[in-house]
């Protein structure tokens, strides 16, 4: 399958930009015959939280009808990045996930809310982590700054994830940690990886892209620069299985051992 990452340049607070800038990168990726799209965490708004209010929704909602509509017409697997979603106990940073029927088959939360960047100031923390299916194979999500948090990606990897997706706004400072981590996740569970930041900066922070798609075993299939771009890779979803054989990491795991 043909996967496009849509490295987006998020400009804070402006929505009707950010609306038709995904838009069109949505459109060309799929006019060079990407399957799957995904799409940076907060790409609607940015951290813009001094207006949080004027930003969330919810879930039904503006955002969620766009890319439904997007999934539908182009008929592809829409991994729609995140955005704050009111979810009627609080407002949630939240990742929606679209299949080529414009159906609704994914709702993940962000659970790990980066005090750095104030999250945990405005947001709450999701508290499921779903997965869904992409096809013939089972696929999860997670946002930003989850993946310092490796039990959450190990428990996709035994419920048999074989993709996880990434959705990103990570900050240029830390831009050797993203690879690293990115990189490490994929290695230890075995699965794809793809990571989807954004380019630009906001008021407090420069976003410096390299959006990743990484094999199950640890290699960097493509990388984008720091510029707003679409990556674009074909990815083998059943080569995870036989990585899986030949490596059993999984099956040696001593759970029972750890205390966690």
């Amino acid at each position: 399958m043909k996967v496009a990452v849509c490295q987006l340049n998020v400009l804070q607070g402006d929505r009707e930009s950010n609306l038709l800038n995904a838009e069109q990168k949505i459109d060309e990726a799929v006019s060079n015959g990407a399957e799957i799209v995904v799409l940076p965490e907060m790409w609607l708004s940015g951290y813009d939280f001094k207006h949080l209010s004027k930003h969330s929704e919810p879930i039904d909602g503006e955002t969620s009808l766009f890319l439904l509509r997007k999934a539908k017409q182009h008929q592809i697997w829409l991994i729609g990045g995140s955005f704050t979603a009111d979810r009627g106990d609080g407002v949630y940073n939240t990742s929606l996930s679209y299949n080529p029927s414009g159906e609704l088959i994914n709702t993940y939360s962000k659970m790990h809310l980066i005090g750095l960047m104030k999250e945990d100031q405005y947001l709450k923390g999701g508290l499921d982590s779903p997965l869904f299916d992409l096809g013939n194979h089972r696929a999860s999500t997670v946002i930003c700054y989850d993946i310092r948090f490796p039990e959450l990606m190990r428990h996709y990897a035994a419920e048999n994830a074989s993709v996880l997706f990434v959705p990103a706004q990570w900050p240029i400072q830390r831009e050797e940690h993203w690879r690293i981590l990115l990189r490490a996740r994929a290695i230890e569970n075995q699965f794809f990886v793809i990571g989807a930041n954004a380019a630009g900066r906001n008021e407090n922070d420069v976003f410096n892209g390299h959006s990743m798609i990484i094999s199950p075993l640890g290699e960097i299939i493509a990388e984008a620069g720091s510029e707003p771009t679409i990556l674009y890779a074909t990815i083998d979803l059943d080569s995870v299985s036989s990585v899986r054989e030949r490596m059993p990491v999984l099956k040696d795991r001593r759970p029972e051992l750890y205390k966690i």
